[in-house]
C-alpha cells in the first residue's frame, strides 16, 4: 500500500501520513478534544487505554474510538482489527 504525507484537512497547516485510502486525513491536534472523551464501559475503557503515541500515529485507531464515541458500540470485526493493529505498533515499538 502506497503511503505518503498530506495536509490536514482540517488545520491544513500539519501534515499527516496517510495510505492511498484515505478520503479525509485529519491530524491529531485537530482530533485531541474528540479522543479524550471519557469512555464508560469497563471492558473498553481498557481497550482503548493505549499510549497516546499509537493514536498520533494511527488514524485508523483514532477512527475505531471516534466511531465508538459517536455511536456508544463496534463491530466484532472493528474491535478485532483495533487489537491486531495495536499488537503490532506494540511489537513495532519493543
Amino acid at each position: 500500500m502506497v503511503k505518503y504525507k498530506q495536509r490536514c484537512f482540517v488545520c491544513k497547516k500539519n501534515m499527516v501520513l496517510v495510505t492511498s485510502r484515505t478520503r479525509f486525513p485529519i491530524c491529531y491536534d485537530c482530533q485531541k478534544n474528540d479522543l479524550h472523551v471519557e469512555v464508560k464501559n469497563k471492558k473498553m475503557k481498557k481497550m482503548f487505554d493505549i499510549p497516546e503515541e499509537f493514536y498520533k500515529e494511527s488514524l485508523f485507531l483514532r477512527s475505531i474510538k471516534l466511531n465508538y464515541i459517536r455511536f456508544g458500540k463496534l463491530s466484532a470485526k472493528q474491535i478485532e482489527w483495533f487489537k491486531k493493529i495495536v499488537d503490532e505498533m506494540k511489537k513495532t515499538k519493543s
